[in-house]
């Protein structure tokens, strides 16, 4: 399930991690021989985000209640898994996340008090939860759905230092650059860019290049049909039908499949639909709806996705 509305993206909190705590103690906790929790304690209090959104956290949480999917990828990447004591409905990842009934769209104050929280992330701020959680010193850091890679990065590192674990936060966002810049570098450079389509939804809402989902296309060496609809408004428009049908996209990815959902059948099926390059050429792909709308360390498995099947078209058939 996806962190994000479907149609709209808030903007993201920028990169900023200001530490709070004496730069001295901080020193003296990092020498050698000390343990690796006196050093993650000793960097607090630290204040992440920026303005408005910037947030001060005393010390380093124990109990940790995530309200955004992505955040609970994120914490368990960077090994503050551990701390999370409760996570949102849609949180399905990793497997041992403490997935709960909360939610993040409509969250209940009471509920997640109940899991004695000393940190709350959440992907935005409905009904007030920041100010509530405030008047009982509960502390939230909300990292807002992302635009572009750069945000993944960022939201890892704001993680990191509210978690203590700065070192493994920049080891993850490392990792996570070197896998893609080894995926890409698959794609030859002499490549001729293909078209896509990217279904949201079978109201033909879709996505544009300038998403951050958009972004992972475009270094597959796809062009998105989106970018060029005169009928687009925002990052997530809806499409007619008869602008993809003249746009021809070379490939297709639909991501409300599923039990019950779209099936290629269905797409190949709808008026004119049957003559796109992309069903007859058999490049009608299925996605997983979560992968493909969470912006955590996944989007590499996602990238390698688009990539294999980018190389695919070039390597010649038989």
């Amino acid at each position: 399930m996806k962190d994000f509305p479907r149609f709209a993206v808030l903007a993201v909190i920028p990169m900023v991690l200001v530490a709070c705590g004496n730069d001295d103690d901080a020193s003296e906790a990092a020498e050698p021989g000390q343990s690796e929790t006196t050093a993650a304690e000793a960097s607090f209090p630290v204040t992440v985000g920026d303005g408005d959104a910037a947030v001060e956290i005393p010390a380093a949480p124990e109990r940790i209640v995530s309200l955004s999917p992505t955040a609970t990828e994120m914490l368990f990447a960077i090994d503050a898994g551990d701390e999370v004591v409760a996570a949102d409905e849609y949180s399905n990842y990793p497997e041992e996340a403490p997935t709960t009934d909360l939610s993040g769209f409509e969250p209940n104050v009471e509920a997640i008090v109940g899991y004695d929280p000393d940190l709350v992330v959440a992907s935005s701020d409905p009904g007030q939860l920041v100010s509530s959680l405030a008047e009982i010193d509960v502390p939230t850091l909300v990292l807002a759905p992302a635009t572009s890679l750069d945000d993944t990065y960022s939201q890892i590192e704001q993680l990191g230092a509210a978690t203590g674990n700065v070192g493994e936060a920049a080891e993850v966002v490392a990792g996570v650059r070197s896998d893609i810049d080894e995926i890409i570098a698959e794609v030859p450079e002499d490549a001729e860019d293909v078209t896509y389509f990217h279904e949201v939804d079978s109201n033909l809402y879709t996505v544009t290049g300038s998403t951050f989902i958009g972004e992972l296309y475009g270094l597959a060496g796809m062009v998105n049909i989106a970018d060029e609809a005169p009928e687009a408004g925002g990052e997530y428009p809806q499409l007619s039908p008869e602008f993809i049908v003249s746009a021809d996209p070379d490939m297709i990815f639909f991501a409300d499949g599923g039990e019950g959902g779209v099936t290629t059948e269905d797409i190949a099926g709808r008026p004119g639909w049957d003559e796109l390059t992309a069903v007859r050429e058999d490049r009608v792909f299925e996605v997983d709806s979560d992968v493909a709308s969470r912006w955590g360390p996944r989007v590499v498995d996602y990238l390698r996705f688009l990539v294999d099947e980018r190389v695919g078209m070039l390597e010649p058939v038989g």
